[in-house]
This record gives structure tokens, sequence and C-alpha cells, in this order.
């Protein structure tokens, strides 16, 4: 079941047992003709419900479920299919983050597939005469960290998944051969990224016209090459990626273009299975990904902070309800800094930072009724001594299991490079180290020692797949792309979601707004609160920016039998169920 939705900002409201009731008198945040495809946004079904960035994702994972796959299976099948069609965004020469819930055995696997630094890396490799040489740690081949992505995709499915592999890469195959038109997005990052991917040949022949220029849209994407290698990689599998045909290709790429990585990273390469962490929030459990992601520490940080504050009472846009929660991401935001990075490392401390009473005192710093500037902020004592980039899908299905993944190649079309011959674009992790202390990367987050480069490190993200339980069900599969504003993001939807009682396609559509501590703006979407709210918050004093905040949100949820998956409608992913 499909519909159309237009989306209201809450600016009154009144409280139900059921759902929080939104006034039909104000703005709409997006119109249905804003969106081609608009009624793709929301699907509700009792088998299976999708949400993904990309129509053939949603649809590859439907394929899976309909020839009798399982959960898994459709999670791989969506995963190397957005490969292919949001190569902007994601490839299989990146990596990510997955949550899965196997309601079976009640256990909760979170898989870590990120990239790693190359065992050449060292800790000043971007600084030159004490300053950062910015643009090598973003394009070209010095900006690469070892991929993750088909080592984590092919680890994950030989566990859990039920049908071939080869039936598994069909539909991302099938796509790679015959194309996809063009859309916006992907016609904004090209434009965007053009000049850089004009100076290597491969990607240039496979993303601009003969004259070097960006294509219009509505043009055919054709990724022969990658075919090729989906195929290399449904018939041999992740060992013809790390130590096969495709392996040599990338190492030659890399010896000929002033790489660091070798074979012996492919060798060294390791998926890493974590343990998830986990919070309550109110009646809720609240499960997420634990470092390298900072993201799961501060969407729990996030939560529990706000907990006790009655946030329904004052509303979602009220100055009140956006400057407590903007005060608990300056606090969140300040923490990252100081304590977060690759746990194999350094010593984070995970559950200190979330407990009860640090989280309490923390809110115990602000005052309701003024801003905090970013001097005011520090990071806090729990011990006695990011892009707009990405690609996030949520899967749930109607035996109670839950799938919640962000992927990415960091920066669009991340180094700006593909190795000749295997049309696999690769990523600039590298540049979500902290090239060096205080720095700021491309999403402006500020970088600390814990997150400074290393050897076989992985560099801390903020990419927080989420899971939100509730009478041990999962209920809520969420998660987003989008750098340092993932956090608030996911935060703000749950919230939206659990504490204000919206409807999941208002929780995930309604304005938004991010604070990071450093720079010194509370952000907030287009329109923007109601004018009485946003004079309120600079009487508090803030500096306020009213601009798109460029996360595109994913979720699925468990409402009694049904399935409802949400697609942001201000991307043109997509929501499918049966």
């Amino acid at each position: 079941m499909k519909k159309s939705f237009l989306v209201l900002l809450i600016l009154s409201f009144s409280i139900s047992c059921q759902t929080t009731k939104v006034s039909p008198s104000h703005k709409i945040i997006k119109t249905a003709e804003e969106r081609s495809d608009f009624q793709t946004a929301e699907a509700t079904g009792q088998k299976f419900a999708i949400a993904t960035q990309g129509k053939f994702a949603s649809l590859a994972a439907q394929e899976m479920f309909r020839l009798g796959g399982n959960i898994i299976d459709a999670t791989i099948a969506a995963s190397f299919t957005i490969s292919v069609e949001r190569p902007q965004s994601t490839g299989i020469g990146g990596g990510g983050f997955m949550l899965f819930y196997d309601a079976k055995t009640g256990e909760t696997h979170a898989i870590d597939f990120r990239e790693r630094a190359p065992l050449k890396a060292r800790t000043d490799m971007y600084v030159k005469n004490g300053k950062v040489h910015e643009s090598a740690s973003k394009d070209g081949y010095l900006a690469v960290a070892v991929p993750g992505m088909v080592a984590g995709f092919i680890e994950v499915h030989q566990k859990f998944g039920r049908l071939p592999l080869k039936t598994v890469l069909t539909p991302a195959i099938k796509l790679a051969e015959n194309g996809f038109a063009i859309y916006p997005e992907y016609h904004q990052a090209l434009t965007y990224k053009a000049s850089t991917l004009r100076q290597d040949p491969a990607a240039a022949a496979i993303f601009l016209n003969d004259q070097g220029q960006v294509p219009p849209l509505g043009t055919m994407v054709i990724q022969k090459d990658l075919a090729q290698t989906l195929k290399l990689i449904a018939n041999k599998g992740a060992e013809e990626f790390y130590n096969g045909s495709i392996a040599k290709a990338l190492i030659r790429s890399f010896r000929n273009n002033g790489g660091l990585i070798t074979q012996k990273d492919f060798d060294t390469y390791k998926v890493h299975w974590r343990k998830p962490i986990e919070a309550t929030y109110k009646d809720y459990k609240v499960v997420s990904m634990p470092p390298p992601s900072s993201g799961g520490v501060h969407v729990i940080q996030f939560l529990k902070f706000l907990e006790d504050d009655n946030l329904v009472k004052h509303g979602p846009l009220s100055a009140q309800s956006i400057h407590l929660a903007a005060s608990a991401l300056q606090s969140s935001f300040a923490d990252r800094a100081r304590y977060l990075g690759d746990p194999d490392f350094v010593q984070v401390p995970t559950h200190e930072l979330i407990a009860e009473g640090y989280v309490k005192k923390r809110r115990l710093e602000i005052k309701n009724d003024k801003a905090r500037t970013a001097s005011d902020v520090q990071a806090g004592n729990p011990l006695p001594l990011e892009s707009t980039e990405t690609t996030h899908l949520s899967i749930m299905d109607a035996d109670g299991n839950a799938v919640s993944t962000t992927q990415t190649i960091n920066g669009w079309f991340g180094a700006s490079v593909v190795a000749p011959g295997t049309g696999i674009v690769l990523n600039n992790e590298m540049d979500d180290f902290a090239a060096k202390i205080g720095e700021s990367n491309l999403f402006g987050a500020i970088g600390g020692k814990p997150n400074l480069i290393a050897p076989k490190k992985t560099p801390l993200s903020s990419m927080s797949p989420t899971l939100v339980f509730k009478d041990n069900q999962a209920i809520l599969s969420v998660g987003a792309p989008g750098g340092t504003r993932i956090i608030s993001c996911v935060a703000q939807t749950v919230l939206n979601y659990i504490e204000f009682r919206l409807p999941l396609y208002d929780s995930v559509a309604l304005v938004r707004y991010h604070h990071q501590w450093q720079p010194d703006i509370l952000f907030i979407d287009k329109p923007g609160p109601s004018p009485q709210a946003l004079a309120a918050l600079k009487e508090m004093g803030y500096k306020t920016e009213i601009a798109p905040i460029p996360c595109k949100v994913m979720a699925v949820a468990r409402e009694k039998n049904i399935l409802r998956g949400v697609s942001d409608p201000r991307d043109i992913g997509t929501g499918l169920a049966e």
C-alpha cells in the first residue's frame, strides 16, 4: 500500500493517547508535487518493509523476499545495488556498519566493515611545514583507506543468508549493465566534482561525456567494468576482491598513482563483529553502533540527556525543545572530539559516556533560557583519570528481524578516482581521521588525539544505524547519511517517534535542526520553526542559520501487525512493503 502525504510543520498540537495531532493550518515542508515519485516515499505491509535511498535498491530487496530469501539476502542485494545506483555516495570501494537483530536468537549483531588506514599510513602524512594539506586527504589515491564493503557483505551473507550469492548479486549486475537515468542529486554531485573527476581518465570515462562535461539529466549511466567486477565477486566471493584479479588491478592503480595500499593491507583486512551499545529511554531500549562509530554513543547520549524534560508538553519545534536538544548536541560533540576513536587503538569510555549519572550531570550544566557559546562547552569528565554523502537502508520482516545499515565512500565520489578496468570508485575515508589535533574534517568535525591516523586504524565515523525495542520486539530501524548531521537527524527521528508520538512519516519529514558545538551555529531546516520560536531562540543567544540540513533518514517501524517503511521525502529513495 502506497500513499502520498502533505507534511505539515508542527507549530501547534494536542496530545492524544496514541499520537501527536498535527495542525493543518500551517506551511508544508514538502509538497507532493516537489517529488516526482512521491508515491514511493511510504509503504505498508505485513511480510516486509524496506526503506532505501534508491528505487532499484528497494526493488532488489523486494525481489529477494519474493524468491524465498530472508532479510539478509534482501539487505545484501539492496546494498550491492545501491553501490551501483549511488556511485556518488557509496560503493564496493568503501565500507560501513550494520546492525542485525536476529529475532530467532534474540541477539543483535554489530558488524564493522569500515575502511582501515593502510599499513604505510602515518600520523603526519597530510601535514607539511606544520600545515594540513587538505586536498591530499580528500582527492586522489593518497586519500584512500582499505575498503571493507565486499568483505563485510560477503561475511554477513555467508553467516546468515539463504539464497546463492549469484542470485543476490544479480540485480546489481543487471543495473550496472543496463544503466539508470541520471537523477537530480546524482547530477548535482557530478557538477560539484566534475573538475576533480576530469583529472582521472578512468573516472571521466564513466561519469563524464566525451567532451569531459557533465551529461544532462536523464542520460543513461552504464557501468560495464563494474558489472564485470560484480560478476567476478558473484562467482568467486570476497577472495576475488582481496586476492584475485580485482585485487591485482587495484594494487597496480595504487602503485602507479602514489597510493599506500598494498596486497598486505588486503591480506590483513578483517571484519569486526562488535558488541552493540544499548540503553533505556523511558519504556524503550535503544541499540546502536559502538565505536569506532561515534553515532551510537551520541544518539543515546542525546536521548538520555532529554529523558526527564517532558518535551512533549512543549512540542517538537518549540523554542524550548530545540534549545534543550541543541544543548544536548553541543555536549555530545564536545565529548566526541575528546574521547571517541577506534577502540582497538585508544581507550574509549563508551559506557561511562552514556551512564545515567554522567548524562544527568551534563544536563545540569544547561540553563533553560540561555544558549551556550562554543567556549562555554567543554568535554565532560566521565573517567577518573563527520558529508552529506553516504547511504542508509532499513529493513524489517514479519518474523521480527530488523536490519539497519549505513554505508559510504565518504565524500561525493570518494577520492574521485576509479581503478582502471574495475569500475570501482575509491573512497576518501582517510579524511575522517584527524590530520592534526584541532583540525576539522570535510564535515567540520573537530579532530582529537584519539582519532589521529595510525596503520590499520579505523577512522571515527558519525554513522548511526539504530534499532529501538519495546517489550523485547524491534519496533524501529532507522539511520541516515549526512556526515556529522547523521547523529542529530537519527536522534531527532527517534525522539519524534517515541517521545512526541508522531507518525513515522512525520517523524522523518519534520523540520530538523543541528548543532555540533563547533561551528557555533544552530542550523535549522527550511522553512524553520514559527517566527515566535525563532525569535525566542535568538533571544536566548543562538546564532541561527535557516538552510537545508543534508541528511536523508530511512526508517522502518513495526506497528502491531503492520510494517511501515518511510524513505525521506527530501530524497528520491523508495519505501516498499508487502
